[in-house]
């Protein structure tokens, strides 16, 4: 009888420790992962269907940590889906997906020179690396974990601080609930002045992975701390400058991204459904450590074209001097590697402005190792802050409409300033200019003059040494304005 119940306790013992082994999911990822993740760990693994260069398939959480380790050098490597159906169905809908059928275009235009560089000026680098260590103290950020979830409330209150701090009214902070994680995201909204229906969002992610130990030691650094800290920084400096968006912006800080782009693509997925107009979204997932010759790598797979190149063209407008000078190239991850894919899938325009080129990248991330020890630094992080404010400013604008810029039109005018002696040549131009404003850089007029020549030499006040605006109006109410330098 003995013999008996202790084999009757074996078994629900056994059967106990059965119950708690992890289940599969749904998910879907790209056939060659699929596939090796297969040969490599065939018990982890189910693919139901594939198509074209996509998989749908079943995984165990110890699958999914395979591939981290084993295939995949940044990202979760798959999109959690809810069912097999899910699964099924984004396979089918990604390959059939194409940038004529985004729910919305738009015509983005660089206007805001006399807003976006003196923001430039006002972002700093500690900022960044004391949010970095800020958030790597918590030991890990993982989705599971309590500290998880509390380094979410801390960012809501933190944002929520920031905002109190430089009397934002306009400003309210949410956390946003899932369904499969207990983390929360955190969303920052600065509601649009004239347009607070259309959205201009960026994001990064909050939690972090790490394959040794996942729920006791993930510092995250880079992966994705210095995201966070990046969209921060370039938030405060928009509220330092008084930016006030005609579009409502959002910041987000996703919640469980490392394990499958959750959060972003709840997120996504409920904005899709309830039609909100998101004009363009930009991911900041890694800004750290700079692995390649350029400062940005554009991720160009999972992302739309046009909205890309809009971003490489501000930087073009803006970042090609010193202090602000930041270069860029492109690469692909092959996959949905961040959450800017979760809103890509729901067809809004998304872009991923990246820490190097795929592949070059923190070798660190997913590890014990992902730290700020790494670089001891955040000038890296600081060209990607600049980007953000630039692309915040521009995309949402503000009711500044003094400015604007034709690069084209700017190219064919002339002018200097040397001596107190403003010189200009407009005969070059087909526009027909009737004055010149010049702003300093922190947006004060220092000059307005009307009526003017084709060409001249105009005398001003003496002006101290740094970088000014010069406004050409014209005829039709178009503005063209060309930077200068006085030393």
């Amino acid at each position: 009888m003995r013999y008996i119940i202790t084999i009757f306790l074996c078994l629900l013992s056994c059967a106990s420790i059965s119950a708690q082994e992890p289940a599969f999911f749904y998910a879907t990822m790209t056939v060659h992962h699929a596939e090796e993740l297969s040969k490599d760990a065939p018990n982890e693994i189910e693919i139901i269907a594939t198509y074209r260069n996509e998989a749908a398939v079943r995984l165990t959480p110890t699958g999914s940590h395979k591939l981290h380790d084993r295939i995949l050098t940044h990202g979760p490597g798959y999109i959690h889906r809810n069912s097999e159906e899910d699964a099924i169905s984004a396979i089918r809908k990604s390959n059939n997906r194409s940038e004529s059928n985004t729910r919305a275009t738009a015509n983005f235009s660089i206007t805001e020179d006399v807003v976006v560089i003196p923001t430039l000026d006002l972002i700093q680098t500690q900022n960044i690396e004391d949010h970095i260590i800020e958030l790597e103290n918590y030991g890990t950020r993982h989705h599971s974990s309590s500290t998880g979830t509390q380094a979410a409330i801390d960012l809501k209150e933190k944002w929520e601080a920031m905002a109190l701090f430089y009397n934002r009214t306009d400003v309210s902070v949410r956390l946003f609930d899932h369904t499969n994680t207990g983390m929360p995201s955190v969303i920052l909204t600065i509601e649009g002045a004239e347009f607070p229906d259309e959205y201009v969002i960026v994001g990064g992610h909050l939690d972090s992975t790490s394959n040794q130990n996942s729920t006791n030691n993930a510092p995250g650094a880079d992966d994705d701390a210095s995201g966070i800290a990046t969209i921060t920084e370039a938030t405060r400096a928009l509220f330092e400058i008084g930016f006030v968006p005609k579009r409502t912006i959002e910041v987000m800080a996703y919640a469980a991204e490392e394990i499958g782009l959750v959060g972003s693509n709840e997120i996504a997925s409920e904005y899709a459904a309830n039609n909100i107009d998101v004009i363009a979204v930009s991911q900041f997932d890694m800004t750290l450590l700079n692995g390649s010759s350029n400062d940005v790598s554009f991720i160009t797979d999972f992302t739309n074209s046009d909205l890309t190149s809009y971003m490489m063209s501000l930087l073009d407008h803006y970042n090609t001097e010193a202090p602000h000078q930041v270069t860029y190239s492109t690469s692909v991850c092959n996959y949905g590697c961040s959450d800017h894919a979760s809103w890509t899938e729901q067809g809004y325009m998304a872009a991923f402005p990246f820490e190097a080129n795929f592949g070059q990248h923190n070798n660190q991330i997913h590890t014990t190792g992902d730290t700020f020890s790494l670089t001891n630094t955040a000038s890296h992080a600081t060209k990607f802050a600049k980007l953000c404010a630039e692309f915040l400013i521009e995309v949402a604008k503000n009711d500044n409409t003094a400015l604007s810029t034709d690069d084209i039109i700017a190219s064919s005018i002339f002018v200097t300033i040397a001596d107190n002696i403003l010189t200009y040549d407009l005969s070059s131009t087909t526009k027909d200019i009737i004055g010149i404003r010049l702003y300093s850089i922190e947006g004060k007029e220092v000059a307005n003059v009307s009526n003017i020549s084709k060409q001249d030499q105009i005398r001003i006040a003496p002006l101290s040494t740094g970088v000014y605006i010069a406004s050409f109006i014209s005829q039709d109410n178009t503005n063209i304005t060309k930077k200068l330098i006085v030393k």
